[in-house]
């Protein structure tokens, strides 16, 4: 008997669906690799682009990648477990991140030093596997809290990017979820039973940072002015991608399969 899993809700479908749209993320015959910290959002994005596979209207194939940075207290052993189930090839990583960062880091937070050796190790697999796109979870959230800390601390308009191509251009990065809400991945996660690693970031578990006080920050004001996410995503949507836009999945059929006969 096949193992049934969760569907996504059709919220995330559409607005991921319009995002892989806007901003041309997938092609025919691409081959994603998807990065899993074992965190809530880059796990729905599992499920949405595994989800997506079965009708999208461009064939693409997904693999999964988690690093274990070998941190006290975080364990994602088990998600190779679950990628076989759903199908998929899995790849597991383990580097002591934290050790190294004592040793190495220089002048930089442990976050961002975390984030730069990852991100080495995704580019190397996808090299050696051959996947020529890159997949990470990152929501609307993150990307407006990336915006207020360009604006206050370097004087800059930048943000995470939706859709680019890397300095080497060999690979390109998508973030399908630039659309999405915390509040809805962390929703779709729980109702699911996702297995999420609980917390899935261990950069910071004892002290504050600055993306925790803009997150903060943007919470206090949307408590008074409800269309601020959707007026940060107008604001930022031309700064999201580089370059003219591919011809990637249409939105209206990024959200269910067409009914059966």
């Amino acid at each position: 008997m096949t193992e049934s899993f969760p569907k996504p809700p059709k919220s995330l479908l559409r607005q991921v669906g319009r995002a892989i749209a806007d901003f041309g993320m997938i092609r025919d015959g691409d081959r994603i690799l998807l990065g899993v910290s074992g965190g809530k959002d880059s796990l729905s994005l599992l499920m949405i682009l595994h989800h997506l596979q079965t009708y999208a209207p461009v064939r693409f194939e997904l693999a999964v990648l988690t690093v274990d940075p070998q941190v006290p207290g975080f364990d994602p052993s088990h998600l190779p477990d679950y990628y076989a189930r759903l199908g998929l090839v899995g790849y597991y990583e383990r580097q002591p991140l934290m050790e190294q960062a004592r040793t190495h880091m220089d002048g930089d937070s442990f976050c961002a030093y975390c984030s730069r050796m990852k991100r080495g190790i995704m580019y190397r697999i996808c090299r050696e596997q051959g996947y020529n796109v890159l997949a990470l979870g990152q929501h609307l959230d993150d990307l407006a809290e990336s915006l207020l800390m360009s604006l206050f601390h370097g004087g800059q308009l930048r943000t995470m990017k939706a859709h680019y191509v890397n300095d080497a251009g060999d690979i390109r990065i998508i973030r399908p979820l630039a659309y999405c809400r915390e509040r809805q991945t962390a929703d779709f996660a729980r109702a699911a039973g996702l297995p999420v690693v609980p917390d899935s970031c261990p950069a910071c578990f004892s002290m504050p940072t600055r993306r925790e006080y803009m997150k903060a920050l943007l919470a206090r004001e949307e408590s008074g002015h409800p269309h601020l996410f959707a007026n940060i995503l107008h604001a930022i949507k031309p700064i999201l991608t580089e370059g003219p836009v591919p011809e990637a999945l249409c939105p209206a059929d990024a959200v269910d399969p067409p009914p059966h006969p």
